[in-house]
C-alpha cells in the first residue's frame, strides 16, 4: 500500500488517542514539570491550590496548542521520517482542518484560563511562547537554518518563567535564570537525538546541524554546550538563588552529562546519541527536582544575605 492510500484510508479512524498524541504530552509534561518547580521557586510556602491546577492547565493547553501546529506543519516531512511517519495528520488519522480547530480551541481556552484566572503578564508570555515554537521556530527556523534548535530554544525555555510570574505576577532574575538553564539545555538535548536520526533528518531535507555540518563537528558542539550548561547551572547557587545541596547535585548531575558528551564525541559507541539524548532528560528533570529540595529543606541561602 502506497503512502498515499495509507493517509486516504486513515481519514475519520481518528480516537481520543490520535487527539492525545497531537500535544506531545510527554514533552509537555516536562514543560509543567519545569512551570511546577518555578511557582514553587517564587514562593516561600506552599503556591495555591487554585494557582498551582489553573496555571498549569492554561500553559499545558497552549503548549498543546503548539504541538498540534508542529503536526500540521510537519505533515509531509513527518512521513520522511522514521520516527514520525505515524503521527495522526501525517497517516491521515485526522484532517488537517480539524487538526487546526483541535489547536485554536486548546489555545484560546489556556488563553482564557490565563487571563481569567492567573495574570496578563502569564498569558502574553505564553502567547509569545507559542508563538515562537509554532510560527517562528516550526515555519521558519527548522527549515532554515541549522541553529534552529539554539535560535528557536528559547519559547521552549520559557515554563519556568511562566511558573514563576504566574504566582509572582512580575518578571524576576531569578526566573529568567531558569529559562537560562533550560535554553542552555536544548542544543546539546537535540542535538544528541539529531545525531541518532541523522539519516531520518537528511531524508526529509531538514538543515540538522549533523546533516549539514557532520557528526564529529556535531559532537563537539553538545561537547562544549554541555560544558557551558554545566557553568550556567552553578548560578542559581552564585547568585544565592539556591544552597549547598543543590550545588552538589547540580555538579553531580553535571559531571554525568559530560560523561554522556564525551562517550559521544572521543568514542565509537553505537548508541551513544539516544544515550545521552535519555540522560540529558533524566538530568533536566532531576535538576529541577532537587532544586525544589534544596528550596524548601534549605529555604535560606548563605549567599543570599552578602
Amino acid at each position: 500500500m502506497t503512502k498515499q492510500a495509507m493517509v486516504t484510508g486513515a481519514v475519520d479512524q481518528a480516537s481520543w488517542r490520535d487527539y492525545l498524541e497531537l500535544c506531545k504530552p510527554t514533552v509537555v509534561a516536562l514543560m509543567i514539570l519545569t512551570s511546577m518547580v518555578g511557582m514553587l521557586l517564587a514562593s516561600p510556602g506552599l503556591v495555591p491550590l487554585e494557582v498551582m491546577i489553573l496555571g498549569n492547565l492554561g500553559i499545558a493547553l497552549c503548549a498543546g496548542s503548539a504541538a498540534v501546529i508542529n503536526h500540521l506543519v510537519d505533515r509531509q516531512i513527518d512521513l520522511k521520517m522514521k520516527r514520525t511517519l505515524n503521527r495522526p495528520v501525517a497517516t491521515g488519522r485526522i484532517e488537517p482542518l480539524k487538526a487546526l480547530a483541535f489547536s485554536l480551541v486548546l489555545g484560546v481556552a489556556g488563553m482564557a484560563i490565563l487571563l481569567a484566572f492567573i495574570n496578563p503578564v502569564t498569558a502574553w508570555l505564553t502567547m509569545a511562547s507559542l508563538l515562537g515554537y509554532a510560527v517562528i521556530y516550526t515555519l521558519f527556523l527548522k527549515r532554515a537554518t541549522p541553529q534552529n534548535i539554539v535560535i528557536g530554544g528559547i519559547a521552549g525555555a520559557a515554563p519556568p518563567l511562566l511558573g514563576w510570574t504566574a504566582v509572582t505576577g512580575e518578571i524576576h532574575g531569578y526566573g529568567l535564570l531558569l529559562v537560562l538553564i533550560v535554553f542552555a539545555w536544548t542544543p546539546p538535548h537535540f542535538w544528541a537525538l539529531a545525531v541518532h536520526r541523522k539519516e531520518d533528518y537528511a531524508n526529509a531535507e531538514i538543515p540538522m546541524l549533523p546533516v549539514t555540518h557532520g557528526e564529529r563537528y556535531t559532537k563537539i558542539h553538545i561537547f562544549l554546550y554541555t560544558i557551558i550548561l554545566f557553568a550556567v547551572s552553578l548560578l542559581p547557587f552564585a547568585t544565592g538563588m539556591m544552597n549547598w545541596l543543590y550545588l552538589l547535585g547540580a555538579v553531580v548531575l553535571g559531571l554525568g552529562f559530560l560523561y554522556w558528551a564525551g562517550v559521544l564525541l572521543f568514542t565509537e559507541q553505537k548508541n551513544a546519541g539516544i544515550e545521552t539524548f535519555k540522560y540529558s532528560i533524566i538530568y533536566l528533570m532531576a535538576l529541577f527536582v532537587i532544586m525544589l529540595l534544596d528550596h524548601y529543606l534549605l529555604p535560606i541561602s548563605p549567599l543570599a544575605a552578602i
